[in-house]
């Protein structure tokens, strides 16, 4: 990083060249302060580009690694040349997700960065009660102090949630879901069955490749893990059903390995996924899954962009249904 800074500005580069040898400038302190220097100076430019013009709020919480509650901040505005942008203004650290304590940190954030919340004219977040409350929700109290600021919810996020209640309600998708995550679990029980899988993987593109039938190009032939699904995000599991049907044979080959090696209920529950994933029902769901997903996914990321209207969000339903009839009939 500091290479690339002066290599750059010639201010910089005689202030490094003349710097006692023993100042590196790569210690953790420094490190972090030259990160918060870039991240201030992105969200000057942010700010700048907005030049006390009306925005939209886009927001949503999260854990972060050390499982602190933490605010992602979007703004969605249309610059000086008429071309709508959305810039991640940054990650705020709040001790809970009350809609108060929110509204609060958005307010300090927005008040050292010179925004002025009466710009608010639209507010994008999910279903959550704290976030949509009529009364007391996160979009409540900003409307009371900007009437303008018309809050959405989140289309594809509804979206997700009405893909995921739809196929709960089917017996036989409820019972294949049920049993991926007992799958996954038993494979991904211990860092051993993780190594394990990993080194199936790679015999298994070596010995393709030694019969001429690995494809290859970029981004491909990556050895993968099996991570769990979210409700809410219906591509992470598009991602786990086609990852599952890639490294089916090395999953097989490490639940076999487990079987025959393994101690105490592992045993067990290894011989009850093998059996489950080897059945005609399970595998035919899989590849069923796999091909309405695709459609849906497709709708998922259309509704995302940034330049989506409804009316063409409408009429990228109506092809999703076609397409999904379709593929009924033909079945």
């Amino acid at each position: 990083m500091l290479e690339a800074i002066y290599s750059f500005n010639n201010e910089m580069k005689e202030l490094f060249r003349t710097v006692p040898k023993h100042a590196s400038y790569t210690s953790p302190t420094i490190q972090k302060e030259i990160l918060n220097h870039i991240s201030n100076r992105v969200k000057r430019m942010i700010c700048d580009e907005i030049d006390g013009g009306k925005f939209c709020l886009l927001v949503d919480e999260a854990h972060d690694e050390s499982n602190r509650e933490q605010m992602s901040i979007v703004l969605r505005f249309v610059n000086k040349d008429g071309v709508i942008m959305e810039r991640f203004l940054g990650l705020v650290h709040v001790r809970d997700n009350t809609s108060q304590t929110l509204k609060n940190r958005i307010y300090f954030l927005f008040t050292h960065k010179n925004l002025d919340f009466k710009s608010i004219r639209g507010q994008g977040y999910d279903g959550a009660s704290n976030m949509r409350g009529h009364f007391k929700g996160l979009q409540a109290l900003i409307s009371k102090d900007c009437p303008s600021a018309y809050y959405v919810y989140c289309f594809a996020h509804q979206l997700q949630l009405a893909l995921m209640a739809a196929s709960q309600g089917v017996i036989a998708l409820q019972k294949f879901f049920t049993q991926l995550s007992f799958v996954i679990n038993v494979v991904g029980a211990s860092s051993k069955c993780s190594d394990q899988l990993r080194d199936a993987q790679a015999e298994q593109m070596t010995y393709f490749k030694s019969i001429g039938e690995l494809e290859t190009g970029r981004c491909l032939n990556q050895i993968g893990t099996l991570q769990r699904a979210v409700d809410t995000r219906s591509g992470s599991y598009l991602k786990l059903v086609s990852t599952l049907i890639k490294m089916f044979s090395s999953i097989c080959e490490v639940l076999l390995k487990i079987i025959k090696d393994g101690t105490g209920s592992i045993r067990g529950d290894a011989d009850s996924a093998y059996e489950t994933i080897t059945t005609f029902g399970f595998i035919f769901v899989l590849h069923l899954e796999k091909e309405i997903m695709e459609i849906t996914d497709l709708l998922c990321q259309a509704l995302q962009k940034q330049s989506q209207d409804i009316l063409n969000a409408l009429r990228i339903v109506a092809s999703t249904k076609l397409l999904l009839k379709k593929m009924k009939d033909e079945r």
